[in-house]
């Protein structure tokens, strides 16, 4: 009877998530008819506004041009119209000289013929006709005029829709995700010398298959990529997959998105447990601060935070990472007197993980490392044999020291202000970087017969911790380097 019945739960589990993807399918149908009839519209718009721009660019040409035509005619007739007169007044004034000069052959008499002979002379060498061009002045051919829009009127025959750049495709098996970055590579179906850039999105998701319509993370756009890769840097893995698609751009459109890659992201990523902290640290997400005064305020906190705790969201219990660790006490007295400490959230249990914290060199105390659940509510970090830690002392004298179950070993190291630890469980090694040059600390080997909680201690300071990161390449190189040769450490193990 059981066994059929959980063979009807899994039946019925397959079907519902069969179910939910197929209406995730059906809103994405909905959404992309929604779009095409947008894009349409938007499309038969801007076809309609580029005819009409194109129209008055030819009409503004067309009143141009003619008003050229009108402005050499006026002028080439005014030219004309003032040469004709000037000739109509010559030849006016040579048809009275010509009809004086046959006036004066036809008279009889000879008084005064030589003189009106003379003067009849000089007013010839003097007539305006004898001093015209009998040259146009303008021609009367407007050629220069004419126009030929054989080659435009092709031009405009040939249009067309503007050449959409193909889609590309993203190489997954030459995609890499390390060092909290992500390098995407994709390719084009042929190649394409009118590729002006690319635009890649990319987006957080707890979902492995194909994006959702309604994601929990908006897509975050990086534009104006000139090669076919592009590498993201310095990214919070605070999620179990990154989503990418890419479209190809050309001077004038973009082209289709790519099919959707999603990628794995593995980190580890915790939080700081404010109700296993002391009542005098002051636990505000991944920052803790020192506080002398405790009390109250610090208890509202904690109840504010409870209702709305990282460990109770959604899609932190979807991500698959080391287990979630129950508070062994809850309370301000989980620990107490002088062990200022808070634990994380999360246990560790398997696999490799590391994580990063800046704290205040001037703080009086300060030492992170992990421990086991079972640490005591007295126990300070490194005195006991349920913790590991560095630790840092500026009272009365200063000192730097690698410490477990309350023996001591003095680091031969400046002090950096942010330290990054790796714990690699099966290999039973916590070892402690400058986490700004990967310079190695200090490094434990031992056997971790529980599991262990990133643990930090602080008094009269402050510190803050950086989660969501995986094992740097340089700190897995040298894990390995190291594995299996002794450690020069062993004596405090």
């Amino acid at each position: 009877m059981e066994d059929q019945k959980e063979s009807l739960r899994k039946i019925t589990n397959t079907l519902a998530l069969k179910n939910e993807e197929i209406q995730n399918f059906i809103s994405s149908l909905k959404q992309n008819l929604e779009n095409v009839q947008m894009n349409a519209n938007r499309a038969q718009d801007d076809l309609e506004g580029e005819f009409s721009s194109l129209y008055s660019v030819l009409d503004e040409l067309k009143e141009s041009m003619v008003t050229r035509i009108k402005q050499e005619r006026a002028a080439r007739v005014y030219e004309l119209q003032n040469q004709v007169s000037t000739c109509t007044k010559a030849l006016e004034s040579s048809e009275e000289l010509l009809e004086l000069a046959n006036h004066t052959l036809c008279s009889s008499a000879m008084d005064g013929f030589n003189q009106a002979a003379k003067d009849i002379k000089d007013s010839v060498t003097m007539a305006p006709a004898f001093r015209l061009s009998l040259k146009p002045k303008v021609s009367d051919n407007m050629s220069h005029m004419m126009v030929d829009f054989t080659q435009e009127r092709d031009m405009l025959q040939a249009i067309k829709f503007l050449p959409v750049p193909s889609t590309p495709e993203i190489q997954v098996s030459e995609c890499q995700v390390c060092d909290n970055t992500v390098m995407v590579v994709w390719t084009l179906p042929e190649p394409d010398t009118k590729i002006d850039h690319y635009i890649l999105e990319h987006r957080r998701t707890n979902h492995e298959g194909p994006p959702r319509v309604r994601e929990e993370y908006p897509w975050m756009v990086v534009e104006g990529i000139r090669h076919t890769e592009h590498t993201l840097t310095g990214l919070r893995f605070d999620t179990r997959f990154m989503t990418f698609r890419v479209k190809a751009c050309n001077k004038a459109v973009a082209g289709d998105f790519s099919e959707p890659v999603t990628l794995e992201t593995n980190a580890f990523l915790f939080k700081l447990d404010s109700s296993s902290s002391h009542q005098n640290l002051r636990v505000e997400d991944l920052s803790v601060e020192w506080d002398s005064s405790g009390g109250k305020v610090q208890e509202m906190r904690k109840e504010k935070n409870r209702t709305s705790s990282p460990m109770n969201s959604p899609a932190r219990n979807a991500m698959m990472s080391p287990k979630r660790a129950p508070s062994a006490r809850v309370g301000r007295d989980r620990f107490t007197a002088e062990s200022y400490t808070v634990l994380g959230d999360t246990m560790i249990d398997a696999g490799q993980h590391y994580w990063e914290v800046r704290f205040d060199k001037e703080s009086k105390a300060f030492a992170a490392g992990v421990a086991l659940r079972s640490l005591g509510r007295f126990d300070q970090l490194g005195k006991s044999s349920a913790s590991w830690c560095l630790h840092l002392n500026n009272w009365l004298q200063q000192s730097f020291t690698a410490k477990h179950n309350n023996k001591a070993r003095t680091l031969d190291c400046p002090i950096p202000d942010r330290i990054g630890v790796y714990c690699g469980f099966e290999e039973g090694v916590l070892s402690f970087y400058n986490s700004r040059t990967k310079q190695l600390l200090h490094t434990f080997r031992t056997k971790f017969q529980q599991p262990v909680i990133p643990a930090f201690m602080v008094w009269n300071g402050s510190f803050s911790v950086q989660t969501g990161l995986q094992v740097p390449r340089v700190v897995q190189s040298g894990q390995r380097r190291s594995s299996g040769t002794s450690s020069s450490n062993a004596s405090i193990n």
